[in-house]
C-alpha cells in the first residue's frame, strides 16, 4: 500500500493513504521558506525533527491537500445469490471470491505447457507496456507471434509483452469442460466469449475501461497481478479522454508514487485495490477502470455479461459502434492534432472536476 513517513521531533509515524486525510497538515508539500534549519529531507514523503514551535505552527496552519482514498476490495470465500446481488451487484461494488474455481479442473490442469500443447501453433497479436501513439487505432497490436514462442518468453524471464481478449476457446472448444459460468450469481453470461489474458513479469494493462461495458468475472490461474479499479463516475477526476475508454494520467507503479505533479486532480479519486493470486476471482462491474500489472508471469481469464438494464444496453451499443468508430476516424484522418486535443479535453474536464473539491 501506499504510505509516506511523517516525523516530528524524531519520532515517525507510517500512514496509509486510507489514513492521510486525517492527518494531512504533516503531509504536504515542504513550503520553500521554511527549507532551512533542522528540518530535514522533505521532498514530499518525509519531514524531520523540528525544534522550532513557530516552524511547527505555520505548517500546522497550512491548508488540507487531499489524498487519492484507495480501500481495499472485500475478499470472501464463497456468498449466496441474495448476498451477492445486495451487497456487490447492485451497488456496483467489486469483490474478490476465493472459493469459486476451487472445484475446476481448470484450477490444476492450465498450465502454461498445456496450453502449448493444444494451442501454440496459433498466432496471436501482443502488446508492450508504450501507451498507444498518435497513429494507432484501437487495440491496434504492437506485434504478431505464435502463441507457444509467447508462452516460452514469458516463463524464461521478464516481458513487457501481454495478450488481451484471445478466444482461446475458439481454437480448443474443449477447455469450456474445465470450468462452469457462476450463473447463479450473473445470468446474462455470454457463453461464446469467454477471453484469455496473458502477461510476463513487469507488463501493463493501463487504465482504462472496457469498450463493451460487460460485468466481468475474472479468474487469475497463474502469477500474481496487482490491480487498481474505480468506478466510472470517476472518469473526468482520472483524466477519462474524450470519444475514448482510456485516461491519459499514468498510473504505472502507482502505489510507490501517484503522478499528482503533473495529474492533480487524481488527488480527488476514490479507488479500490488488490493483489491477484491463483485461484482468485474478482468481481468487476459494468464500466469500471482498471488498472493491472504483472508482478510474475501469468494468466486468466474473463467471463463476460450483459448488463441488464436496458440503458446499460444502449450504452455499450453507442460504445462500440458510436464512440469506437468516431476515434478511429479521428485517428486516421487528423492523428496529431487529435492526438494532442484529447488530452488537452482530459486536462480542462479534470481541472473543473477538482474545482468542485476546492
Amino acid at each position: 500500500m501506499v504510505s509516506r513517513e511523517v516525523s516530528l521531533k524524531g519520532v515517525t509515524q507510517r500512514r496509509p493513504n486510507s489514513e492521510l486525510l486525517s492527518v494531512s497538515p504533516f503531509l504536504l508539500p515542504f513550503p520553500p521558506h521554511l527549507s532551512t534549519g533542522n528540518a530535514h529531507t522533505y521532498n514530499g514523503l518525509r519531514v524531520e525533527c523540528f525544534n522550532s514551535l513557530n516552524l511547527i505552527s505555520e505548517i500546522v496552519s497550512l491548508p488540507t491537500i487531499p489524498i487519492m482514498q484507495i480501500k481495499e476490495i472485500d475478499r470472501i470465500e464463497s456468498i449466496t445469490p441474495e448476498a451477492f446481488r445486495r451487497d456487490y451487484y447492485e451497488p456496483r461494488k467489486p469483490l474478490i471470491i476465493t472459493g469459486l474455481s476451487k472445484k475446476w479442473a481448470a484450477s490444476d490442469k492450465w498450465t502454461w505447457d498445456y496450453f502449448k500443447s493444444i494451442v501454440g501453433d496459433k498466432t496471436v497479436g501482443v502488446y508492450n507496456n508504450t501507451r498507444a501513439g498518435a497513429k494507432v487505432l484501437v487495440n491496434g497490436a504492437d506485434d504478431y507471434i505464435k502463441f507457444g514462442d509467447y508462452l516460452d518468453m514469458v516463463q524464461q524471464g521478464p516481458v513487457q509483452l501481454r495478450i488481451f481478449l484471445f478466444n482461446i476457446f475458439q481454437h480448443a472448444p474443449q477447455l469450456v469442460d474445465d470450468f462452469t459460468f457462476p450463473d447463479e450469481l450473473i445470468k446474462t453470461f455470454l457463453k461464446k466469449y469467454p477471453m484469455l489474458f496473458v502477461g510476463g513479469q513487469g507488463s501493463v494493462a493501463h487504465m482504462h475501461y472496457d469498450l463493451d461495458l460487460s460485468h466481468i468475472m475474472h479468474t487469475q490461474f497463474i502469477g500474481r497481478k496487482k490491480v487498481l479499479l474505480m468506478d466510472n463516475s470517476q472518469s473526468e477526476l482520472i483524466y477519462r479522454m474524450p470519444c475514448t475508454v482510456e485516461s491519459s494520467a499514468s498510473f504505472v507503479k502507482w502505489y510507490e508514487k501517484l503522478e499528482t505533479e503533473h495529474f492533480p486532480a487524481l488527488n480527488y479519486a476514490q479507488a479500490y485495490t488488490t493483489t491477484l493470486e491463483h485461484g482468485d476471482t474478482m468481481w468487476m462491474p459494468a464500466g469500471y477502470w482498471h488498472h493491472m500489472e504483472y508482478i510474475d508471469p501469468g494468466f486468466a481469464m474473463s467471463l463476460r455479461g450483459l448488463d441488464d438494464t436496458i440503458g446499460g444496453k444502449v450504452n455499450a451499443v453507442y460504445h462500440l459502434l458510436g464512440l469506437r468508430g468516431m476515434n478511429n476516424l479521428l485517428i486516421k484522418v487528423a492523428p496529431e492534432w487529435w492526438y494532442n486535443y484529447k488530452r488537452k479535453v482530459a486536462k480542462q474536464r479534470a481541472e473543473k472536476a477538482m474545482s468542485r473539491f476546492v
